[in-house]
């Protein structure tokens, strides 16, 4: 049976390629983006397997007549990807209001409004698979890029607990620890602080330990998401990149070794 993809996020990066790879392999894919126009292309090169649909994440009731009117394009759904997110760059104390509750509203509450609504159509149907697209970064924070990693992480923890919950009734939830791809989210998908000079050196810093290596295209993932889908258990968790595996490994070292170090004073507490 071919397989009916539901995509947030579609139009660049890490969704257009994950759309182009089911595409390609003869399945079909209804794509989300806020600006639908990017996926012309596709739709000219795949006119009876796509289609596209603009949508805005953080407006839930849109969210919820989005996925019905994609559920109903194709007859089903099969495999979600909640993909759509952006980058809220700067210190957290230069970040204003405005900006962390627009960056929650699409990172993290985006991809709630979208697993409440693709839960009924799954569960009626008995199957389906939702890929919860967080970061190799969601169990840490980084200094200027804490926002982020804040909302990735609690799409995590919440995504663990969707899997518990939908488990009995067929349906399957990975969550994607993606690795630094290209995807233009440090640029087109990035939203700056106002720079408080105070930080500078921290920020020359971060940028000597950063570099300027954008990483590899998107288009290196697909295969293993192809891999995956097809897996009759997949994992609840999957770092998507062998360097960023390699670090997630240090950084749960490095964390065990912290707790180990300090363990004297945690059990002087009965709890």
């Amino acid at each position: 049976m071919t397989r009916v993809w539901f995509i947030t996020g579609a139009s660049r990066g890490l969704g257009r390629a994950f759309a182009e790879a089911a595409l390609a392999a003869g399945e079909r894919v209804v794509a989300t983006a806020r600006d639908v126009e990017p996926l012309a292309d596709l739709c000219r090169k795949y006119p009876e397997t796509l289609v596209r649909m603009p949508l805005d994440v953080s407006d839930r009731a849109a969210v919820h007549e989005g996925v019905d009117r994609a559920a109903a394009a194709f007859g089903r759904l099969d495999i979600v990807v909640n993909n759509a997110g952006g980058l809220l760059f700067g210190m957290l104390e230069e970040a204003t209001e405005e900006q962390i509750r627009a960056h929650f509203d699409v990172n993290f509450f985006g991809a709630l409004w979208v697993a409440q609504a693709v839960v009924p159509h799954l569960r009626e149907q008995g199957s389906g698979h939702i890929l919860q697209v967080t970061s190799m970064g969601s169990g840490g924070g980084v200094a200027s890029v804490g926002l982020y990693a804040a909302g990735k992480s609690a799409l995590d923890s919440v995504s663990q607990s969707l899997a518990m919950e939908v488990e009995p009734f067929g349906i399957k939830v990975t969550i994607l620890q993606m690795g630094g791809y290209n995807t233009g989210l440090f640029t087109t998908g990035t939203t700056a602080t106002q720079p408080n000079p105070r930080y500078d050196p921290l920020r020359a810093k971060l940028a000597e330990m950063w570099g300027d290596d954008a990483g590899p295209d998107p288009s290196t993932a697909a295969p293993v998401i192809m891999e995956l889908v097809d897996l009759p258990d997949p994992p609840l968790r999957l770092i998507v990149g062998g360097h960023s595996y390699d670090l997630v490994q240090q950084m749960d070292q490095a964390r065990a070794a912290e707790y180990r170090a300090w363990e004297h004073l945690s059990r002087k507490a009965p709890g």
